[in-house]
């Protein structure tokens, strides 16, 4: 991000002044430009008067309106600038809702500046990595970084580590690793799972949660491995995409 000739614009939305004003210094240091609010309102009143942002760091609780309103109103109104929301609200049924709503992700206030910075690169400047020129394949086995997948048995290893994944899980990673930097969708997914086109769930979309509790599931494995894995990304309304870069 340092040095990149047009710097990223980052809105910020954060009722905790503390936090707030520490992130957005931490972020003006490696290059993007931040603008920050303490309230969804003032937010809200931005875009309305033609300011604009390339990414949305988003607060969940806030006093009036909350972060989870101030994104469907900014949906409402046609603005699609992606949206992270940064917040301490970390059980899965506030995951599950900001992103059915369209979130581009959810981290967990927590977690280490360089994990969100890795995110708002990815979204942000929509990297679309080529393993092509990296990823190594023999036979029934797959490098790509630290990943190492084998079909033979159907077992994957992250930096050597064994990831203790189920058939399926194997099966769901194996798909988003082989097509590293494209988006696969809920149903593409949800195929490997029940096969092509079973029906599911409720409404011609029912499928989705299911699909996104074993994301969650896969996720959590890795991160048991390597707690900074953060390559598979969320693409809203869409399903989900493996990001690598050579590490």
């Amino acid at each position: 991000m340092k040095g990149a000739s047009h710097a990223v614009r980052i809105v910020l939305v954060d009722d905790d002044e503390v936090f707030r004003d520490s992130l957005a210094l931490s972020l003006s240091e490696e290059g993007y430009e931040v603008t920050s609010f303490s309230g969804g309102a003032a937010a809200l009143d931005h875009f309305t008067a033609g300011g604009g942002a390339d990414v949305i760091l988003l607060d969940w609780r806030m006093p009036g309106i909350n972060g989870l309103e101030v994104m469907r109103s900014l949906r409402h109104s046609g603005n699609m600038t992606p949206v992270i929301f940064l917040t301490a609200l970390n059980e899965d049924i506030y995951e599950d809702v900001a992103l059915e709503g369209g979130a581009a992700d959810f981290i967990d206030k927590l977690r280490r500046l360089p994990i969100l910075l890795q995110r708002l690169r990815l979204i942000a400047e929509g990297a679309r990595p080529a393993p092509e020129a990296d990823g190594r394949q023999s036979g029934d086995v797959l490098h790509l970084g630290r990943l190492e997948l084998r079909f033979d048995i159907n077992r994957a290893s992250w930096a050597g580590k064994p990831i203790d994944l189920t058939l399926t899980e194997f099966k769901i990673f194996a798909l988003l690793a082989m097509r590293t930097g494209e988006n696969v969708s809920y149903r593409e997914i949800y195929d490997i799972v029940h096969g092509k086109n079973f029906v599911a769930g409720y409404g011609d979309k029912g499928y989705r949660p299911n699909v996104r509790t074993f994301i969650k599931r896969i996720r959590k494995k890795l991160r048991e491995v390597d707690p900074e894995f953060e390559h598979i990304l969320n693409h809203p309304g869409v399903g989900y995409r493996y990001n690598w870069t050579s590490d």
